[in-house]
């Protein structure tokens, strides 16, 4: 697997951009090309079951993850990915087991979570100078360790996609529907929420707490006002996606620009966002 991406890497060096000539600019863009079509296509499915609010909120545990990982001597990253996962799968339990709505839900977790992590930096002395770097993320220093997570998890969520794509298209449209052809909707439900908690951690990595569900939200935004289907918005989605990370990391290596990576890839997403509600209007 590192062999493999790391000839990846270095394939991208025939590309014409002498930014890219450093391998931690090929090894960012790299990482950008594998993490914006997962953020992409599940973004859709964020979109559809209106659950933007979910990624805020497993987002901002990373922050309780990191400190509990530090305090414990665990490695920061595996435990907020962990702590991740697990506030994930609450959000969805509380949801199905209180029936209470999706943002309640949401909202009670993210605040508990929120809090906790407050409240575990507030005690250790030093801790917070260290919770900066998963504040507003840092492409540019992604390791090959997580570049081989990365791959990986982009290979089982091209898998979960092709498994779960009609499935939960359909549990979207109507839950009663779906569980009446038999869609074992509870267990795509939570496999669902680990997946995406998995894909919104990799993402605090890549933009930040503050800007990761941009990356989620205003690709499938923008391809909901492009698109005339269901499939179609899947892959203007991914387009999107994949051309904002791209051109947005080669943006911020600029000397006229020299901005943060993970801002500038927000940004050009935004501008693709423009774009589409003028494309919109037009058409009516």
């Amino acid at each position: 697997m590192t062999s493999l991406l790391a000839a990846a890497c270095d394939a991208l060096s025939v590309l014409p951009f002498e930014c890219l000539e450093p391998r931690f600019m090929r090894r960012a863009l790299l990482a950008l090309l594998l993490l914006t079509p997962m953020t992409s296509m599940l973004g859709v499915q964020v979109t559809l079951f209106r659950m933007a609010f979910f990624s805020d909120a497993v987002g901002h545990s990373a922050f309780a993850g990191v400190a509990l990982g530090l305090i414990l001597g665990a490695p920061p990253e595996t435990a907020m990915l962990v702590f991740g996962v697990l506030v994930g799968i609450a959000v969805m339990a509380v949801q199905r087991s209180s029936g209470l709505s999706a943002d309640t839900a949401i909202g009670i977790i993210f605040s508990a979570v929120v809090a906790f992590g407050l409240a575990v930096v507030s005690r250790a002395s030093g801790l917070g100078r260290q919770m900066g770097q998963f504040l507003y993320g840092d492409i540019l220093t992604v390791g090959d360790g997580e570049m081989a997570a990365l791959a990986v998890l982009f290979g089982l969520l091209l898998l979960f996609e092709l498994m779960g794509w009609n499935r939960l298209l359909a549990m979207a449209l109507s839950p009663v529907t779906a569980r009446v052809e038999g869609i074992h909707t509870a267990f795509w439900n939570y496999l669902f929420a680990a997946v995406l908690a998995l894909v919104v951690m990799f993402s605090v990595r890549a933009v930040g707490v503050l800007l990761m569900t941009a990356l989620l939200v205003v690709p499938a935004a923008t391809a909901r006002n492009l698109a005339r289907s269901a499939g179609g918005m899947f892959w203007w989605s991914v387009v999107v996606g994949v051309s904002s990370g791209a051109a947005g990391l080669l943006l911020s290596a600029q000397e006229w620009l020299a901005t943060a990576s993970g801002a500038t890839v927000v940004l050009v997403a935004c501008a693709w966002f423009a774009v589409s509600c003028v494309v919109r209007a037009w058409r009516k």
